[in-house]
């Protein structure tokens, strides 16, 4: 009894060690997996669009997801960029720099069988400007109140790739003001809690 009570307290320290890792979950709302429920890491700055916030972008992109090819630059959990593939997005590029995250996009993406999924980790801000692909809707969910929204807009800016008529959405937290160039037209925008959310066209 004496050695089942050890294993057992030593089970409950290796539990809560800070080293553990803590998982959530998130839901596809729509399209070939709509249902499907899988698991992120819950690190700094990760979190998962809420299920009607992703419902409302899709909408907006109802006529333009189908054969898009996609770029998920703030990956994270993945949950926007699966669901682009999810409703019919020909590829979709994820940029992780969290290597815990990277590891769970990938296994989510296995579980899904996702072949027209490509899976980085790296760097946003070194991502763009040594890529060479071409993408037709650009998502931007970067970690709130670090700056990193403004400065990645800036450096997609001078992007080469960039092409005429892609689509960028952004997702910030509430009240900040963003800056962008004049050839960004904004087609959507709105809030929801404690952020916001825009859609924009390059002209």
């Amino acid at each position: 009894m004496a050695n089942r009570n050890k294993i057992v307290e030593q089970s409950k320290k290796k539990s809560s060690s800070p080293h553990a890792k803590k998982t959530g979950q998130f839901r596809v709302i729509g399209g070939n997996w709509k249902g499907r429920k899988l698991r992120f890491i819950e690190v700094e700055g990760l979190r998962p669009s809420l299920d009607r916030i992703r419902e409302t972008l899709f909408n907006w992109l109802q006529n333009e997801i189908h054969g898009a090819r996609c770029l998920d630059l703030f990956a994270g959990s993945g949950a926007i960029g699966i669901e682009a593939l999810s409703r019919g997005a020909s590829e979709v590029y994820f940029v992780e720099l969290n290597r815990k995250a990277f590891h769970q996009l990938e296994e989510n993406l296995g579980i899904l069988n996702a072949d027209n999924a490509h899976v980085l980790h790296g760097d946003a801000f070194e991502f763009i400007p040594t890529n060479q692909q071409t993408f037709d809707i650009i998502f931007l969910d970067p970690p709130f109140h670090k700056g990193i929204a403004q400065k990645v807009i800036e450096q997609l800016a001078e992007a080469e790739w960039l092409k005429p008529e892609a689509l960028i959405y952004i997702e910030v937290e509430q009240g900040l003001e963003l800056n962008v160039p004049e050839n960004w037209t904004e087609l959507k925008n709105k809030k929801a809690g404690q952020l916001q959310y825009k859609l924009f066209a390059i002209a």
